[in-house]
Formats: C-alpha cells, structure tokens, sequence
C-alpha cells in the first residue's frame, strides 16, 4: 500500500526527521488537509490509514511511512487533495517552514519529498 518515505534514510536521519516534529493523535473521520487550502503544514502517518480524496473521489489511500500536504509544500501551491483519517491515526506533525528545513538538513529526506510530490502530480 505505501511506501515509507522513511526507509530512504539512514536510520539517524529518520529519527532526525522523526524528532524534528510534533507527534500527534488525530481521531477517525478527521480531515487535517482540506483541498484548495494553503500549504501550512504537513503530515508523516506512523500509525493508521487515510484517504485522499479530489473532488470528493478518493483518490489513493495511504499509511505509515506515507507524508501527506507535502506536495503543495513542495510546489508551492494550494491543496491539490483532502485527507481524511479512515482510521485513528498518529502522525508527526510538520510546520512547512521546518519541512523546508529538514529537506535542507537532511538531503535524503529533501529528494524523498521531492520525489513523492512529482509523482502525486503527475498521478492527479
């Protein structure tokens, strides 16, 4: 189902990515990315499942190891999607100003993001 983003890393630079964020919990039925809104922020899932959903049709579904809202971060643009938690899930959470950052600091995770944004581009 989902690739993790993190095991393009070398385990130190997972925890790295892993720590530089804010670990949260967020209900079934929650939508923490809605389509054609800003790109302010980003999730990694490490536990649970999403949908994502463009006009209203789901789109891809998606679990741990997968980040969500990076795309928009990515490209600079807004929302192309709208997440919703199939399940309750934990994420770690990612302002876009430190997802830049980490894709600075962290040049294996900066090229996973990257790569994850163009293929859900060119995807839909």
């Amino acid at each position: 189902m989902t690739d993790s983003i993190l095991d393009a890393l070398e385990p130190s630079d997972a925890q790295r990515v892993l720590a530089a964020g804010n670990a949260l919990r967020l209900p079934q039925g929650w939508s923490p990315i809605a389509e054609s809104t800003p790109a302010d922020k980003a999730y990694l899932i490490t536990e649970g499942e999403v949908s994502v959903r463009k006009g209203g049709v789901e789109i891809a579904t998606l679990g741990p190891g997968a980040v969500v809202g990076e795309t928009a971060i990515v490209n600079r643009t807004l929302r192309s999607a709208t997440v919703v938690a199939l399940t309750p899930l934990r994420v770690v959470h990612f302002t876009s100003e430190r997802l830049e950052q980490l894709a600075d600091e962290v040049p294996t995770f900066g090229a996973a993001l990257r790569a994850a944004a163009a293929g859900r581009a060119v995807g839909g």
